[in-house]
């Protein structure tokens, strides 16, 4: 049986932990940003506004344009979380969807 040396150990190691983190990224707050709704602005009459987001995926827009619909749903899940932080539970599409990227309005809604 091989031994490894302090230098294999250390970067096994790392490797692991590298691992352990990307499987956990995002992991906690995908069910709460679940419940962001995407609404029209026709259905803010009891809304708050709460803020604005502009969300990008250009680094997987190549990826994602593969997918019937990819981009839209990414951009939407990303602007889903970002609302999150801003203490909404709607988002409003702003602008259409350029190279990779849209701006969402945040609203909080009873």
């Amino acid at each position: 049986m091989r031994k490894l040396s302090d230098k294999g150990l250390r970067f096994t190691g790392l490797l692991a932990c590298i691992v352990a983190l990307g499987a956990c990224a995002g992991a906690g707050d995908r069910p709460a940003a679940d419940t962001v709704r995407v609404l029209v602005a026709d259905q803010l009459a009891n809304c708050r506004h709460a803020g604005s987001v502009h969300v990008s995926v250009v680094d997987r827009l190549v990826q994602l344009q593969q997918v019937d619909g990819g981009v839209q749903r990414e951009l939407e899940a990303l602007a889903r979380s970002s609302a999150l932080q801003l203490g909404g539970n709607a988002i409003v599409p702003v602008t259409g969807i350029d190279n990779g990227s849209q701006s969402f309005a945040v609203y909080r809604c009873p």
